[in-house]
């Protein structure tokens, strides 16, 4: 849609439904991906490296 086209679009829809973003679902995705990242962390600190030697495998 082309600039005028968006300028002089009508505002109300013929079906009565408006499109608004919804943040929520957004949201949740990012806090899982941050609680996924965090236990990741306290798995790889507290049980891999906590009170053990470094080990290189390779």
């Amino acid at each position: 849609m082309g600039q005028n086209e968006t300028a002089h679009a009508p505002t109300d829809d013929a079906s009565g439904e408006t499109e608004e973003f919804d943040p929520i679902g957004t949201l949740t995705l990012i806090a899982i991906y941050f609680v996924i990242l965090v236990l990741s962390w306290v798995y790889i600190y507290y049980i891999e490296f906590l009170g053990r030697d470094l080990v290189v495998v390779g």
